[in-house]
């Protein structure tokens, strides 16, 4: 038995998602007002700027997502919350060094500006702290508590970008207020999971239920290389955008890029949800197939509402952004598709088998090759990242399938939540 075993109670699994499904819904509903001031005060030349470098910050923000995987999985199995804390800080760390190099790789690839670049990347590294934080509250299936926090969250990252936005600052000062609100997220999530923490042992104590030694730099960065194949999936179109298009295109595809997060992102409290279910051997197959139909079917309302409102774009944004309007359907069709995507990748992390990314990797790699050699409009470039997005979900698919990875033998006696 483990502590995330007194989630499992008629009506748990309903609130748990109900709690999840608010504090994500708010946070990406910010996350996407930002958007709307962005792109009006700061122009399709600086709003590219703005998105590309946002876009760049979520890439090394990986080892930060893969850290939450990896803390809710190891919780639910009973690891030290010690060492846990330990391997946040190292992550924290070792994204801080990514970061530094990783102002003056975007400076090249995306000809951004010093200050700037470094505005955007310094908010990875307190990433890795909320996310080792939102671990401890999902492995232990304290979703109320965690939607409170992914809420918190997003006001803490977005609210700040709009005041700086409202006040007449540019994409420099925009993104260095994003990063201050995300620090303080980070020290406020800290404490809150250490709390947690805390009761979650004084109960594993009194059921005299041992903790494992916990989780290893390995489990992280195997963890990475899957969420590093997802993140870049979701991204790279987007972060080669400036290289391949004019700086005006390319603002006026980050609009549209806008659409593909939106879908993308919209179903996450599904996955937040399930994520235990799929670490379980004897119900991962079966949490697998249904989260699948339901976002598939919310990926099909996404791209209808995209394609009824998308020539509601030049109105409400601007008229610089016309020609994306028509095709606001192809990348809320994309964002769908990846969601999907996402989901059977954290399958893969939930079950300890990386190899799961092979597929995706491949697709990956060939969608980069036609973006540097054929995409050179913003029609052709929507068009390469949906046939990636399809082609990685079906080749996921089939890899499922064929190795059975989700329902291997059972290595640990877990009951986890919902």
């Amino acid at each position: 038995m483990t502590i995330t075993a007194r989630a499992q109670r008629p009506g748990g699994a309903v609130r748990a998602l109900g709690a999840v499904t608010v504090g994500t819904l708010l946070a990406n509903l910010l996350a996407y007002v930002v958007q709307v001031p962005a792109s009006r005060v700061l122009g399709p030349d600086g709003f590219g700027e703005f998105s590309v470098l946002n876009a760049a910050m979520l890439v090394l923000s990986v080892p930060a997502l893969a850290l939450q995987a990896v803390v809710a999985r190891e919780v639910v199995t009973g690891a030290s919350r010690h060492r846990l804390w330990r391997l946040t800080g190292v992550v924290g760390v070792l994204v801080a060094i990514g970061s530094a190099i990783g102002v003056g790789v975007m400076m090249q690839i995306a000809h951004t500006s010093w200050s700037t670049t470094l505005a955007a990347l310094a908010g990875a590294a307190p990433l890795a702290v909320v996310a080792g934080g939102q671990g401890f509250l999902q492995g232990a299936g304290r979703f109320g508590l965690l939607g409170g926090v992914l809420a918190g969250v997003g006001v803490a990252k977005s609210v700040p970008i709009v005041v700086a936005l409202a006040g007449g600052a540019g994409p420099t000062g925009a993104l260095a207020a994003g990063t201050v609100g995300t620090a303080v997220a980070a020290v406020v999530v800290a404490g809150i999971a250490a709390g947690g923490a805390r009761s979650i042992d004084d109960t594993r104590s009194a059921l005299e239920t041992p903790a494992r030694s916990g989780a290893s730099m390995t489990d992280v960065l195997s963890a990475s290389s899957v969420q590093f194949v997802m993140i870049v999936a979701v991204s790279v179109d987007l972060l080669l955008s400036r290289s391949v298009l004019a700086a005006g295109d390319a603002g006026v595809y980050a609009l549209g890029a806008v659409a593909t997060k939106a879908a993308f992102w919209l179903p996450q409290a599904i996955g937040v949800v399930v994520y235990p279910r799929l670490a379980d051997p004897v119900r991962s197959a079966d949490a697998l197939r249904r989260a699948v139909g339901v976002l598939a079917a919310i990926g099909c309302t996404v791209t209808v509402l995209a394609a009824v409102c998308g020539p509601l774009v030049p109105v409400v944004i601007s008229q610089d952004y016309r020609p994306v309007a028509a095709w606001m359907w192809l990348f809320a069709l994309t964002g769908a598709l990846l969601a999907v995507l996402q989901l059977m990748l954290l399958a893969a992390i939930a079950r300890n088998r990386a190899r799961g990314a092979v597929p995706a990797f491949a697709v990956l790699v060939v969608e980069v090759v036609l973006i540097v050699t054929v995409a050179d409009s913003v029609v052709t470039l929507a068009t390469v990242a949906a046939g990636a997005a399809a082609s990685a979900v079906v080749g996921t698919w089939a890899w499922v399938r064929s190795a059975r990875s989700v329902v291997p033998a059972p290595t640990h006696g877990a009951d986890p939540a919902p």
